[in-house]
């Protein structure tokens, strides 16, 4: 899970994708990049830490060109480095420059890149951005292909989640992979300039004309002559029929003001909060939620009980989110460092605490530790989504069961891990009811249906 952004036909394009990858910094702080086209050479600026602070008006200015592509990233696959940061470029002999960003993971990683090893290619990284790339330009540079069709070549035989864009000195290629895992929508500002984003909030702030959600195998070329889509048959590049959206994004990682795969992400949110409240007879005196992505569950479980919603946990923004840090003993500090409780507020008192899922459970069990340390008589933990059971391939870093604590202990047993007096899940079929097209979704990592493997 990470973000993207691609401009395209606009004299400040790195300043408008730091301000898209700023929007987007969640779904990612381990780092973020650029790189910017001046119509003769590509430029590149990559580096650990967060947008603001790699990206300042001083670097901004020597970035600078009419097309921009960006990433903050997440790790998935490959260390926490620089290495496996991107975005990734091609220089090439004939003269051409490639520069791409992807979200996503691939499932058949090893098997491409020993291909294309085989073949004379080298990489400098165990990214699924740089092979994505590599395998695009090689078959344009040494097998004669376009850019088109070396794109489809490359849906055909990488499996897994990519939603990428591409720059090249002429042009910007958005594309999304068959089974549309990762969100992705593009859109057209008043003065012309072409916008992709990974979510919209990050095109929101850039003022668009006009938004729109990229199709599954869809590709979406920006150029001099204007836009052009290519709407591929889905079904040339997969085995299913249908979409399988990452139903994590509207639970967890997408921002609650943006629209994702047809539906608003608040409006989801708050339907999720809805059903965990439906047949709860827990007799609470407040509704807390795990700042900031279980607020609005939170809210809409709160309505739905008529039970008073109260910001009792304090969240330093200034933390970076503590499911996405790379490791599990900066995990556990920043948890500390993230929250704290309201003086004098939970004392004596009932508390229904939501979170929006339980991956490993250090998070939660520490949180609960604390809400009864400052004196609340009872801790009820609701979870808006269900078990998560199952290592997810598709850009979430759970890589293996073993991490994941429903994989290993019943709820029961969740519920003594915790500390908590009583422990509830939403269930799938509930989960199924939030969104208006429920059999277009992923949910492997509650009931290990992997759409490919």
């Amino acid at each position: 899970m990470c973000g993207i952004i691609g401009i395209f036909n606009n004299d400040k394009a790195a300043e408008l994708a730091a301000l898209g990858l700023f929007a987007e910094q969640h779904r990612g702080q381990e780092s973020c990049g650029m790189a910017v086209n001046d119509g003769k050479i590509i430029k590149l600026r990559k580096k650990m830490g967060l947008v603001k602070d790699v990206f300042t008006p001083e670097k901004l200015k020597i970035l600078q060109g009419k097309i921009a592509i960006g990433h903050v990233r997440y790790p998935t696959r490959g260390t926490s480095s620089i290495y496996n940061s991107q975005p990734y470029i091609v220089e090439t002999l004939s003269g051409p420059s490639y520069a791409l960003s992807s979200n996503g993971d691939i499932i058949n990683y090893k098997e491409i890149r020993q291909e294309l090893e085989a073949k004379g290619v080298y990489f400098s990284s165990k990214n699924e951005g740089e092979l994505i790339l590599k395998y695009i330009v090689f078959y344009v540079e040494k097998e004669g292909y376009s850019i088109i069709d070396s794109i489809k070549k490359m849906m055909k035989n990488i499996k897994g989640a990519f939603s990428a864009v591409l720059a090249t000195k002429e042009a910007l290629y958005m594309f999304r992979d068959p089974y549309a895992f990762r969100p992705m929508t593009y859109g057209k500002t008043k003065e012309g300039s072409v916008v992709v984003a990974s979510e919209s909030c990050a095109l929101d702030i850039l003022y668009m004309d006009w938004k729109k959600e990229i199709k599954p195998a869809e590709i979406i070329i920006v150029n001099k002559n204007g836009i052009e889509s290519i709407e591929n048959n889905p079904n040339d590049f997969r085995v299913t029929s249908t979409e399988k959206h990452c139903i994590f994004e509207h639970i967890y990682f997408s921002r609650p003001d943006s629209f994702i795969f047809k539906e608003n992400v608040y409006q989801v949110r708050q339907k999720i909060g809805n059903l965990i409240a439906e047949d709860d007879d827990i007799n609470a005196d407040v509704v807390v939620p795990v700042p900031d992505s279980s607020n609005i569950i939170a809210l809409g479980y709160a309505r739905k009980r008529n039970i008073p919603f109260e910001f009792g946990l304090i969240r330093n923004h200034y933390v970076g989110r503590t499911f996405i840090q790379p490791e599990q003993t900066i995990r556990d500090e920043s948890v500390f460092q993230k929250f704290n409780p309201l003086p004098n507020f939970f004392e004596g008192k009932i508390v229904v605490m939501i979170d929006d899922s339980i991956v490993r459970g250090t998070t939660l069990r520490k949180l609960t530790k604390l809400i009864k340390h400052a004196g609340a008589k009872e801790v009820h933990l609701r979870i808006g989504s269900p078990p998560v059971k199952n290592s997810c391939f598709y850009g979430i870093d759970t890589p293996t069961q073993k991490e994941l604590i429903a994989n290993n202990k019943s709820i029961e047993e969740i519920k003594d891990f915790m500390g908590a007096d009583s422990l509830k899940y939403l269930t799938i079929e509930q989960l199924r009811k939030t969104v208006k097209e429920p059999e277009n979704f992923c949910y492997a990592c509650f009931d290990g249906n992997y759409p490919v493997r």
